[in-house]
């Protein structure tokens, strides 16, 4: 099996920088794109924010730093991904913007055994395969926000995906990026959403019905069962659109009242309150 060494990293939002980051970490090298310069120019701010927050917290080193942010180039254009070994795809949670992207990926990745990864969190994989003409080297490699901090990555295979394919993202994510992997069946949800949105749903309901506060609801969580976290400052960090979509893509699939997404969290999604990345969701951060 060849080494994956170039890494293509599709959408620098706030997944899609944080995975260049971990790869760049790693000593991968590392083009990521956006649909424009400035997106892309956006995304090269976040990874310096991020790799800054790692010097002051002894994490890594000024030099280590820096060599991460040579490792990456951003780019507007997509055809600066044709030689990637592996490209892995960030882009919103939208099922037909996912798509049309492994199209173009197909027709722009040159390498005959490159891996066409996406990050989705619910969306099925075997649909993003079936946009390509290589289905066999499709898979989900799903990270955690934040990906340079958080260990988990869920291996995603669909029916029609290589033993191949999934031993070379095993051995790269395990071996190279030093992350724990677990592999999940191409079911939306796949392991940790499966269990963790009903959760989240159940907090936000709960709120939506007056049983408790934001701020009580999450320190009952917290206190009570030692989470790192509530559960509505967790829906937060995630996004709530995310949380939105992947609600609906399980409903999608399950039909179980559970994964309905409630009213308050499409009022909420439909008026731009998204959680962190907006300033303000079932908590404000326009100080933080």
């Amino acid at each position: 099996m060849s080494e994956i060494k170039k890494v293509g990293v599709v959408g620098c939002g706030l997944m899609g920088s944080g995975i260049a980051e971990v790869c760049a970490r790693a000593g991968a090298d590392v083009v990521a794109w956006d649909v424009s310069e400035q997106a892309a120019e956006a995304g090269r701010a976040r990874v310096g924010q991020s790799l800054e927050r790692g010097i002051r917290a002894g994490k890594l080193s000024e030099q280590e730093a820096r060599a991460t942010q040579t490792r990456i180039t951003f780019t507007g254009q997509l055809a600066d991904l044709a030689d990637r070994d592996l490209v892995v795809e960030a882009a919103v949670e939208d099922p037909g913007i996912k798509i049309g992207i492994f199209r173009e990926l197909d027709r722009v990745v040159e390498r005959p055994d490159a891996i066409l990864a996406t990050n989705t969190s619910s969306i099925p994989i075997v649909q993003l395969a079936g946009a390509t003409g290589r289905p066999a080297q499709v898979l989900g490699v799903h990270f955690f926000n934040p990906a340079p901090v958080q260990k988990l990555v869920e291996l995603i295979p669909s029916v029609l995906t290589s033993e191949q394919t999934q031993e070379r993202a095993r051995a790269f994510v395990t071996g190279t990026l030093g992350k724990t992997a677990i592999t999940a069946a191409d079911r939306a949800g796949f392991v940790v959403n499966a269990l963790l949105a009903p959760y989240l749903l159940s907090a936000v309901r709960m709120l939506e019905d007056g049983h408790a506060s934001a701020e009580d609801i999450d320190a009952g969580m917290v206190l009570g069962c030692a989470h790192p976290m509530g559960p509505l400052t967790l829906a937060d960090l995630i996004g709530l659109d995310t949380l939105r979509s992947i609600a609906d893509s399980m409903y999608e699939e399950y039909k179980e009242p559970l994964y309905a997404a409630p009213p308050l969290l499409r009022r909420m999604t439909d008026a731009g309150l998204l959680g962190r990345k907006s300033g303000r969701g079932f908590f404000d951060y326009s100080q933080v």
